[in-house]
């Protein structure tokens, strides 16, 4: 049984046909990213002002040099854009939100990263691919998306367990690797022609060994974090 379905609140609103292919899954994002006729400011999200904070799981990738020398190249090719690069130190997947620091406690973190250990997969790869976008970022292809999907799934069950029910399904779960936040209403035309031109680097492949529960803070037009609890896949 497939663990997506259609969602117009995510992006893309629905899933690729093969979440096991990594070309397919690309050419699915570029296709949605390439079909917008206007791109929304990342940092009016409701609910998520300058200085607000929330626990997330995620994946990080603070010593992968491939992907820093990647994300680099294509941020200098779109800085003409004005957008808000993601700092090398700062580029992220995010899998899933728990909530925030005034409602979970310290006792229900532990109790999410116990369980959570217990039912997490085997460790995998990964291939972060250039290039396409969603309504608010420039961002990163992953593929395949089975394996990030199984990751999510068994957070989710974590969390559920732990009396901290996911805010999003797996089902709406699209996996990317944002590189730079659009910052204004803005016509999508020349971001998406903008990307066209990198579409062709290669991609990346990206080890994925261990998922990390941090608190993560806004900070003007970037984000930081906090790691609270690392667990490591089987």
């Amino acid at each position: 049984m497939s663990l997506l379905s259609s969602d117009p609140a995510a992006f893309p609103a629905d899933p690729p046909t093969d979440t096991h292919d990594p070309v397919a899954i690309a050419a699915h994002d570029w296709a949605a990213f390439s079909a917008l006729d206007e791109m929304t400011d990342h940092w009016s999200r409701p609910g998520w002002s300058d200085g607000s904070r929330a626990y997330y799981w995620m994946l990080t990738f603070p010593d992968d040099q491939g992907l820093a020398a990647l994300a680099g190249y294509c941020q200098a090719e779109l800085a003409p854009l004005g957008l808000d690069p993601v700092p090398t130190d700062g580029l992220h997947t995010t899998l899933a939100r728990v909530g925030t620091p005034d409602v979970v406690t310290p006792g229900q973190l532990d109790s999410l990263a116990r369980g959570a250990e217990a039912l997490l997969p085997s460790a995998f790869f990964v291939r972060a691919m250039p290039l396409a976008g969603s309504r608010g970022a420039v961002r990163l292809s992953l593929g395949p998306w089975e394996p990030l999907l199984l990751l999510h799934h068994a957070l989710a069950k974590a969390g559920s367990d732990a009396g901290l029910v996911p805010k999003k399904p797996t089902s709406a779960f699209r996996p990317h690797l944002s590189l730079a936040y659009n910052n204004r209403r803005r016509p999508a035309a020349p971001v998406v022609e903008a990307a066209s031109s990198l579409r062709t680097l290669p991609a990346v492949e990206l080890s994925v060994s261990l998922v990390q529960l941090v608190e993560l803070r806004r900070e003007g037009r970037t984000y930081h974090w906090d790691v609270r609890k690392s667990v490591p896949l089987r």
